[in-house]
C-alpha cells in the first residue's frame, strides 16, 4: 500500500507529462494526414480508375508535405526571435532550408551538447548553458558560411555576367533580353538571381521593382554598384553598354585587391586563429581526459570569477585581431 502511495504521484505526473507532449504533436502536426490520403485515394479510384489514382498519390504526398513545413514553419517562427531576419539570412544561402528546419537542427545540437556534456560529469547549469550556447552558435555559424560562399561565387562570375550584357546592349537587343541571357548563359548563384529577375518580370513586375528585391536579399556592395548604375543612366542617359563595361572592369580590379590583401594578411589570421582558439582547445583537451582535475574550476568561486575574468580580456584581443587583419575596400 505504502508503495503504491509512493508511486502515485510519479504515475499522475508521467501520464500528465505524456498528455502535454501528444497535446504539443497534435498542434504542430495536426491531425493523421495518411488516414485522409487513403481515404482521398480510394475515392479516386472508385471515380477514375488506378492510372489517375498514382497521379493523384503524388500531388496529394506534395501537398501534405507543403501542408506539413507551413506548420513547422508556423510554430518555429513563434518561438525564434526576428524570424523575418532569419528567413532573410536563409534565402541568401541559396540553399532550400526552412525556418522549422533551422530550428530542429538547433534543438538537436543543445540536445546533444547537453547530454554528453552531462553524461561527462559536467555541472547541470553549465552543461544546459553550454548546450544553449552551441545550438545558437553552431546554425548561426553554418549559415553564415554558406552565405559568404554563395556571395563569393557570385562575385567571381558577376563581371562575366556585366560583360555579357554588354556584348547583348551593343548587339542591340534590349536590357530585358540581356537579361535573360545572362539567366541562361552564367551558371551558378549569378543565373539564378538574374532568372529570378526575369521570372518577376515576366508576371507583372517593373525591372527596378525585381531588382530592387534582389539586392535586398544579396546585400552585396556590387550588385548594389550594378542597380546605382542602371539607375544613373535612366536619369542622365548615355552609353549604357559603356558605363557597364567601365563597371565590370572596376569590379575585376576590386575582385584582384581583395585577393592581394587576403594573401598579405593570411599569415596575421593564422596567428590570430591560433592564439584565440589556443586556450579552449587545451582547456577542452584536459577536462576530457581527466575530468576530476578540473572539478575545483567550476566548484571554487574564486576561480570561477578568474575564468570569466580571463575569458572577458581574450575576447577583447581577438575583437583587437580581427579588427586589424579585417580591410574594407
Amino acid at each position: 500500500m505504502e508503495l503504491d502511495e509512493l508511486m502515485a504521484p510519479f504515475l499522475i505526473f508521467g501520464l500528465g507529462l505524456a498528455g502535454v507532449v501528444a497535446l504539443l504533436a497534435m498542434m504542430v502536426l495536426g491531425p493523421s494526414s495518411r488516414k485522409a490520403q487513403e481515404r482521398r485515394l480510394l475515392a479516386i479510384k472508385g471515380r477514375h480508375g488506378d492510372v489517375l489514382a498514382a497521379a493523384a498519390e503524388t500531388q496529394l504526398r506534395r501537398v501534405l508535405a507543403n501542408r506539413r513545413e507551413s506548420r513547422l514553419e508556423e510554430f518555429a517562427a513563434q518561438y525564434i526571435p526576428r524570424p523575418d531576419m532569419l528567413r532573410r539570412r536563409i534565402a541568401q544561402t541559396g540553399k532550400s532550408w526552412t525556418l522549422g528546419q533551422y530550428g530542429i537542427v538547433s534543438l538537436a545540437i543543445l540536445a546533444v551538447v547537453f547530454v554528453l556534456l552531462y553524461l561527462r560529469g559536467a555541472p547541470l547549469l553549465l552543461a544546459l548553458l553550454a548546450g544553449v550556447f552551441a545550438g545558437l552558435f553552431i546554425p548561426h555559424v553554418i549559415v553564415g558560411r554558406a552565405i559568404k560562399k554563395r556571395i563569393k561565387k557570385f562575385n567571381a562570375r558577376f563581371p562575366e555576367a556585366i560583360e555579357l550584357l554588354v556584348r547583348g546592349l551593343r548587339a542591340g537587343l534590349p536590357i530585358s533580353e540581356t537579361l535573360a541571357v545572362v539567366a541562361h548563359e552564367i551558371p551558378g548563384p549569378v543565373g539564378v538571381e538574374f532568372q529570378s529577375v526575369v521570372d518577376k518580370m515576366r508576371i507583372g513586375r517593373t525591372m527596378d521593382e525585381a531588382l530592387d528585391e534582389t539586392t535586398r536579399r544579396l546585400d552585396t556592395p556590387e550588385f548594389k554598384f550594378f542597380i546605382i548604375t542602371l539607375a544613373i543612366q535612366r536619369e542622365t542617359g548615355g552609353n549604357l553598354a559603356e558605363t557597364l563595361s567601365n563597371l565590370a572592369t572596376v569590379l575585376r580590379q576590386r575582385g584582384q585587391m581583395k585577393l592581394k590583401i587576403r594573401a598579405m594578411s593570411s599569415e596575421s589570421k593564422a596567428s590570430a586563429y591560433i592564439v584565440g582558439s589556443l586556450p579552449f582547445f587545451v582547456f577542452g583537451i584536459v577536462w576530457f581526459m581527466n575530468p576530476g582535475y578540473m572539478d575545483d574550476f567550476f566548484m571554487d568561486e574564486r576561480l570561477m570569477v578568474a575564468g570569466i575574468g580571463g575569458l572577458v580580456w581574450m575576447g577583447i584581443g581577438i575583437f583587437v585581431m580581427a579588427k586589424m587583419v579585417s580591410f574594407e575596400i
